[in-house]
């Protein structure tokens, strides 16, 4: 099969510097610079840095297996398509709709996390007029070219990083005593009451699930692949760099913050519950640094840190829908491509969902809020699960017809514990989120949690009843390498 550009394919436009930037922005948003104070005041420095890192291990393995996957096989669709031509058909069918509707979904909760934002400033300006702004302005963006998109992603993309890499270097002035610090024992916050653990094994898998929100986004590397000028070279690139971001911006981070901040300080704690911009931990450390303007210089990075995730979280939804509908599981109407080669159908049906933001006017935002969150982040655990399988089974398949590891354009590593590790600690953290609720009969905690595990099981059932799907044997799967014809 050969993917051309014209004008019935999308257009691959995207260099090395825009996947890397598509990556780190993915993986940096409002997870880190609003939830990360959070997870250590629930679990503890060291209980934080523990889940920070196993999932950041568990999301290095996940991009690895994802980068064999997308350079094998370079598509728009991605996770629909592995699923579909390496597992089973209903059960890409699943994925395919569970990861449309999660950014779709994820879009809608970041406009509503703009209400929050945009108090700060205008405390007397209903919430809906910022949503309505920067739900036009995200749709505006992806309305552009592959190109443009690609153009303000790499912005703003760079204005997170800055922010972040400014914050580690203060952080490391305060920790080694050369700027302002309260006169304390360095690490006293770490064995201060009950730390560095707090809340035991129940706090971890918590924890766990806000790292993982934090984390989505990485995986958008495979949507991108299909509008990728070279993805055999590109992609590996963005994987690999991918370990020393996580090591960077989430451990380094947390360790930080962890280090200067006591788990038990009350803004910490009111943070956990509070959608604030001054009880962000960024904030908190710019201030005992000095720096009476922190709190409006977060919001700014914070507000375009949301641009970025709804930018980003558009793109890729509006692109799965297209997929799924060029290949007969969508309606057609998605699969047209307008002559600048933007699927503009797929984009508008997005954009319904994300209106659901709007849902704040009649139900409180709080609530909005919530629901919003515990479904975007099951469903993007949803995903990865997805991810394991579908590498797990391509690469026995692989072998299976008699193909070379070597003739690979890129091979992950650790095959197959990358892939079990991944499966099984995702698995752990899905069931595990909410389970006090299912031991007590909270029905509607129960619902709320786990709603998209209902979907995505919905979804897959209706299909295989529907078409008679059956797992597909290794050597029946179709694994040709997709040859890309470049300009």
């Amino acid at each position: 099969m050969s993917e051309t550009q014209n004008s019935t394919q999308l257009q691959r436009k995207l260099s090395a510097r825009h996947l890397n930037m598509i990556a780190i922005g993915g993986s940096i948003g409002t997870g880190l610079f609003l939830a990360s104070g959070a997870t250590i005041a629930s679990a503890g420095p060291g209980g934080a840095l523990l889940a920070y890192a196993l999932i950041g291990v568990m999301i290095y393995f996940l991009m690895t297996s994802l980068g064999e996957l997308a350079t094998h096989n370079p598509t728009s669709g991605a996770f629909f398509t592995y699923g579909t031509k390496y597992v089973e058909g209903g059960f890409g069918f699943a994925l395919g709709w569970n990861y449309w509707y999660n950014w779709a979904i994820t879009v809608a909760f970041e406009l509503v996390a703009v209400q929050f934002i945009m108090k700060f400033w205008f405390p007397d300006i209903p919430g809906f007029y910022w949503s309505a702004l920067f739900l036009t302005i995200v749709f505006a963006i992806n309305a552009l070219t592959v190109k443009g998109f690609g153009e303000s992603e790499f912005f703003f993309s760079l204005i997170k990083v800055l922010a972040i890499v400014a914050f580690i270097i203060i952080g490391i002035f305060m920790i080694a005593k050369i700027m302002l610090t309260p006169d304390v024992a360095t690490f006293a916050n770490w064995t201060k009451g009950e730390a560095p653990f707090v809340g035991g094994l129940p706090a971890l898998i918590g924890v766990a699930m806000i790292a993982g929100f934090s984390f989505q986004g990485t995986e958008m590397v495979g949507v991108a692949a299909g509008e990728s000028k070279d993805p055999q070279k590109t992609i590996p690139v963005a994987i690999k760099q991918i370990f020393w971001r996580i090591l960077l911006f989430y451990i380094v981070c947390i360790f930080i913050i962890g280090t200067l901040i006591a788990y038990d300080d009350p803004r910490l704690l009111q943070a956990a519950a509070s959608e604030d911009i001054a009880l962000s931990p960024f904030t908190l450390l710019y201030e005992q640094a000095g720096f009476a303007f922190a709190a409006s210089v977060m919001n700014a990075v914070i507000l375009t840190a949301i641009l970025s995730a709804g930018n980003s979280g558009m793109y890729s939804s509006t692109r799965m829908l297209f997929d799924m509908a060029r290949k007969g599981s969508a309606p057609k109407i998605f699969g047209k491509l307008d002559a600048r080669g933007v699927p503009m159908n797929a984009l508008y049906a997005t954009t319904a969902i994300a209106a659901l933001c709007f849902l704040t006017t009649f139900i409180g935002e709080q609530e909005v809020f919530n629901w919003l969150l515990n479904m975007s982040g099951m469903c993007g655990f949803i995903v990865w699960l997805g991810i394991a399988i579908s590498h797990y089974r391509f690469r026995k398949g692989y072998l299976a017809q008699g193909y070379k590891l070597e003739d690979l354009a890129y091979r992950a590593k650790f095959f197959p514990f990358a892939p079990w590790f991944a499966f099984v600690l995702c698995a752990i953290v899905v069931l595990g989120q909410n389970y006090e609720a299912v031991l007590k009969g909270d029905w509607l905690g129960v619902l709320s949690t786990y709603i998209g595990i209902f979907l995505f099981l919905a979804i897959w059932i209706g299909y295989k009843w529907k078409h008679k799907t059956r797992l597909i044997s290794y050597q029946d799967m179709d694994v040709q390498p997709v040859k890309i014809d470049r300009e």
